[in-house]
C-alpha cells in the first residue's frame, strides 16, 4: 500500500495530462472508431511511458546498471535508426491500393499535387511562430494526411516533436469525415456541389498495372531521389498486388504485415509522448498549425479544380479536388457521401478515388521533397 501511495503521489500534473490524452484517444478508438489501429496503441503508449519510473523506459536500477525499455528499444530500432516501421508499412498500404480509377483517368494526377498546398502554407505559417525550419517543415507534413509519411519526415529531419506530430497527424487522419466537409462547404457553393460528372472507365490491362509502380519509381527516384524509399516500397507494395503471382503474399502484405507494423508504429511512437517534451505550448501550436495544413490541403485542391472548371466545357465537381489528399479510402467516400446528400443519385465516387490514390503518391513524394528541400539548407 506504502508503494502504491508513494507512486501516486510522484506522479507529475503534467504526466496526469498524458493520461488524459491516453484515454481520450483510446475513447475515439473504441467509441468513435476513428483510426483505432494507431490511436489505441498510442493512447495506451501514453499512458505506459508516463507511469512513474516507467519499466518501458530506459533506466538505472541499483545492483544491474542501466537497461533499455522495450518501447524505447523499438522506436531506437524501428524509427530512430532506420525509419524501418514508416517505410515498411507502405508495403501493406501499397499492396491494398487498386491504381485503375486513376489509370484510367490520368488527368486525376493533377488533383494530387494541388491538394498539397496545405503543407507548404503550413511550413511557412510554422516558421513564421518561431520554429526552426527543420520542425516547421516536419509539422508542415502534418497536412499530407498521411501518418507515416509524417512520422519518417519528422524522424529524418530530427525534429524534436515527432510524438505530437504524429498525434496530430493520425487524429486529423481520423477526423476526415469532420473536417473536409467544413473545409469543403466553406469554398464551394451548393451548385458546384451537385455537379454531376460521368465516368467512362478506360481498359486498364495487367500490363499497364505492372508498368506502372515500376515506372512511377523510376521517374520519382529521378526527379526527387529522397522520395525513394518512401514510393519504392509504396510501389513494391502495388507490384505484389497487381503481378498475379503473389497472391499469398500480397494477402499477407494487406493484412499480417500491416496490421503488425501499425500495431508496432503506433504503440513505439508514444515514446515520444513523454510529458515533459510533450506537455507545452508548442504541442498547441503543432496541432494548430497541422489544422490549418489540413484545411488548405482540402481548400487547395477544390480551388484548383474551380480553376479548371473556367477553362472546360464540362465541369468537374469541385469536390474532387479535395479527395486529392492521403486519407484513402476516407476521402473519395466522404467526398461521395457530401454528393449524394446534395443530390440523391450524384456518383462521383470513381473520380473521388482516382484522385485520392494520386493524393498517395503525391503525399510521400512531397514529403521525399521536404527532406531534400530543408536538407540542402542545412
Amino acid at each position: 500500500m506504502g508503494f502504491l501511495l508513494e507512486g501516486i503521489l510522484s506522479i507529475t500534473w503534467q504526466q496526469a495530462v498524458m493520461y488524459a490524452v491516453g484515454i481520450v484517444l483510446i475513447w475515439l478508438a473504441i467509441k468513435k472508431k476513428y483510426e483505432p489501429a494507431l490511436l489505441l496503441p498510442m493512447g495506451f503508449g501514453a499512458i505506459l511511458v508516463n507511469l512513474p519510473q516507467s519499466g518501458v523506459l530506459n533506466q538505472a536500477l541499483e545492483g544491474v546498471g542501466e537497461t533499455t525499455g522495450v518501447i524505447q528499444w523499438l522506436f531506437e530500432v524501428g524509427i530512430e535508426a532506420s525509419e524501418a516501421f514508416p517505410i515498411l508499412l507502405f508495403i501493406g498500404i501499397g499492396a491494398m491500393i487498386d491504381f485503375g480509377p486513376l489509370l484510367s483517368q490520368p488527368v486525376m494526377f493533377l488533383f494530387g499535387a494541388a491538394a498539397q498546398f496545405g503543407i507548404f502554407f503550413a511550413i511557412s505559417a510554422a516558421t513564421l511562430m518561431g520554429f526552426d525550419l527543420r520542425d516547421a517543415a516536419a509539422i508542415g507534413i502534418i497536412g499530407a494526411a498521411d501518418g507515416p509519411t509524417s512520422i519518417l519526415v519528422s524522424q529524418v529531419l530530427r525534429s524534436r516533436y515527432v510524438g505530437a506530430i504524429a498525434v496530430a497527424a493520425y487524429s486529423y487522419m481520423a477526423l476526415v469525415p469532420i473536417v473536409q466537409p467544413f473545409a469543403i462547404r466553406l469554398v464551394t457553393t451548393k451548385k458546384e456541389r451537385r455537379i454531376h460528372m460521368e465516368y467512362k472507365p478506360g481498359q486498364v490491362s495487367k500490363t499497364m498495372r505492372i508498368i506502372f509502380p515500376i515506372a512511377v519509381t523510376f521517374i520519382v527516384g529521378l526527379i526527387a531521389p529522397s522520395s525513394v524509399a518512401l514510393v519504392g516500397f509504396l510501389m513494391f507494395g502495388n507490384l505484389i498486388r497487381e503481378c498475379g503471382v503473389l497472391g499469398t503474399l500480397s494477402d499477407t502484405a494487406q493484412n499480417g504485415l500491416a496490421n503488425l507494423i501499425t500495431l508496432f508504429l503506433g504503440i513505439t511512437i508514444s515514446f515520444s509522448m513523454q510529458a515533459e517534451a510533450f506537455v507545452n505550448v508548442d504541442t498547441l501550436l503543432i496541432m494548430g498549425v497541422g489544422l490549418l495544413a489540413f484545411v488548405f490541403d482540402t481548400i487547395g485542391g477544390v480551388l484548383f479544380a474551380k480553376i479548371l472548371n473556367l477553362f472546360l466545357k464540362k465541369k468537374i465537381n469541385p469536390m474532387i479536388g479535395a479527395a486529392g489528399i492521403s486519407a484513402f479510402p476516407m476521402s473519395s467516400r466522404v467526398v461521395q457521401k457530401m454528393a449524394q446528400e446534395e443530390e440523391p443519385g450524384n456518383i462521383i465516387l470513381m473520380h473521388a478515388a482516382g484522385a485520392n490514390v494520386s493524393g498517395q503518391i503525391a503525399s510521400v513524394v512531397a514529403g521525399g521533397l521536404v527532406i531534400g528541400l530543408v536538407s540542402s539548407f542545412l
